[in-house]
């Protein structure tokens, strides 16, 4: 069966032509084709696909493949790039590692996003990153009834709400003021964005919950669903909206066995010096956690300055 991969690039980042034609070469000389379009049920077997840009071009990339199963290589041509994990000088050695068949598979949680309206109709969606309930009218509030499983929980008037997985919590849920959740957290979050109350806190709940939002008939502004900043759904005054846990996973390509938390760190370029550096070896807790022995102690008697009450 001949081998193919799917290639999906941004040709609006600079270099990115070059580097898929790089990625290309080194497929070709594994006896690997390589496509730049796909149709489901129509291109393939599609073996995997190398995604060439930042995090929105990822996006786009698991939006073409939805439902597939086609596992997605990220070489990141952005900015922050926390889905796209390889660098654009690893392009060729990336290539190879997927033509080898050397890389794990990390399975990412979705969202299934259904907005029924008060005319019955009903519409669908998914997001990998985040679900945003938006107002419509940036110059009034929104106001919504937010509920839990169905058990109502508060209503208030906002901006909107973020419901993102553990993925997109270091996306636009980040931004606005939400925890980063490890990407092996099987959870939904919703932040509510500027809102009106005293009770508006990021929520975390379990993979087997959902979230219900209510858009008050009596709101200032009608509202839309984003689904991860690329496509939209009208909610007009009245609708519901339910976010819960997504049917399809959406997997991802990883070459590094590096953890998140050095993922973490790289992208937003913490500082670490506290923790390796001299600081944390003059405690107790750090000389025994980098095996430091015991500080002499010193007396007056051998060169130590005498303490002020002595």
């Amino acid at each position: 069966m001949t081998r193919r991969v799917l290639i999906v690039a941004n040709p609006h980042r600079p270099g990115t032509l070059e580097a898929g034609d790089e990625a290309a070469r080194v497929l070709a000389a594994s006896g690997i084709e390589t496509c730049t379009a796909y149709t489901p049920g129509v291109s393939e077997p599609i073996e995997a696909a190398i995604v060439l840009g930042g995090d929105g071009t990822m996006l786009h990339a698991a939006q073409l493949t939805h439902g597939t199963g086609i596992p997605l290589l990220g070489v990141n041509l952005g900015r922050v790039g926390f889905l796209a994990e390889i660098e654009r000088e690893d392009v060729a050695a990336a290539a190879q590692r997927l033509a080898d068949g050397d890389y794990q598979v990390e399975e990412r949680g979705t969202l299934q996003v259904t907005v029924t309206r008060d005319d019955g109709s009903v519409e669908t969606g998914w997001a990998l990153n985040e679900a945003t309930l938006e107002r419509a009218n940036r110059l009034r509030t929104l106001e919504v009834a937010l509920a839990v499983d169905g058990l109502p929980l508060s209503s208030f008037g906002c901006d909107g709400l973020v419901i993102a997985t553990a993925t997109g919590s270091t996306a636009h849920a980040f931004s606005a003021g939400g925890p980063v959740m490890w990407p092996d957290v099987d959870a939904l979050l919703c932040v509510p964005l500027a809102a009106h109350a005293l009770f508006a806190r990021p929520l975390v709940v379990g993979p087997g919950s959902s979230f219900q939002i209510e858009v008050e008939a009596s709101s200032s502004s009608a509202g839309q669903v984003v689904l991860d900043g690329a496509r939209s759904i009208d909610t007009g005054r009245g609708c519901l909206v339910e976010i819960g846990r997504g049917e399809h996973t959406v997997r991802l390509a990883r070459t590094s066995d590096a953890p998140f938390t050095a993922r973490l760190v790289k992208k937003f370029s913490l500082p670490t010096d506290g923790w390796h550096g001299e600081r944390a070896r003059t405690t107790p807790i750090g000389r025994e956690i980098h095996g430091d022995p015991e500080p002499s102690v010193r007396t007056p008697g051998n060169g130590a300055a005498p303490d002020e009450d002595g």
